[in-house]
């Protein structure tokens, strides 16, 4: 039997056990031997990072071949338009690479969202807005990269689920065991 550890990464954690500069490893909030992350979420986003013993789990989990449906919700600087959401569900170029088509809708502020520490920047001359996006792939920043290509750049970003894992009733720093 497989262990598979759910974990709410808070802001300022790496996805690997070592802590690295100012930011934390997930030892400070994890004490479980020989469980691995199954892909990786940047320092600064949150959310939700799958980690576990089993290889061949890990590699499913994290491989884009296996297509596992991945939902962000994204805090973005600006109200997008219709073109804006309409580059985002076509596929956005990137030079170096186009990405797949996401399904996004606009969204209000999640209900219940914890407070990030520290909290995003504001302007008080551009109002923000929330968007859910679910993509089938996760390269380097990608989320990022596409809201901010369709001129609207991500302030905070939440990994909410992948495939049919996610982050329902746990706060930042929480993880939860499941065998499978």
């Amino acid at each position: 039997m497989s262990r598979l550890l759910l974990f709410n990464k808070p802001y300022g954690v790496l996805s690997q056990f070592t802590a690295g500069g100012r930011w934390q490893g997930l030892k400070d909030f994890i004490p479980v031997p020989d469980v691995y992350a199954a892909g990786r979420l940047d320092a600064d986003s949150e959310g939700l990072l799958i980690l576990t013993d089993d290889g061949a789990l890990q590699k499913r989990i994290a491989d884009p071949a296996h297509k596992l449906p991945k939902v962000y919700l994204a805090q973005v600087e600006g109200i997008p338009d219709d073109a804006a959401l309409a580059q985002l569900r076509k596929g956005v170029d990137l030079g170096d690479f186009v990405t797949r088509p996401a399904k996004v809708r606009k969204m209000n502020e999640p209900a219940g969202l914890w407070p990030r520490n520290p909290p995003i920047r504001y302007r008080k001359a551009i109002p923000t807005s929330w968007l859910e996006l679910t993509i089938n792939e996760g390269k380097n920043r990608q989320v990022r990269r596409m809201t901010a290509k369709a001129g609207y750049p991500t302030l905070r970003l939440i990994r909410w689920s992948i495939g049919d894992w996610s982050l329902n009733g746990l706060t930042p720093g929480e993880w939860l065991e499941l065998h499978v």
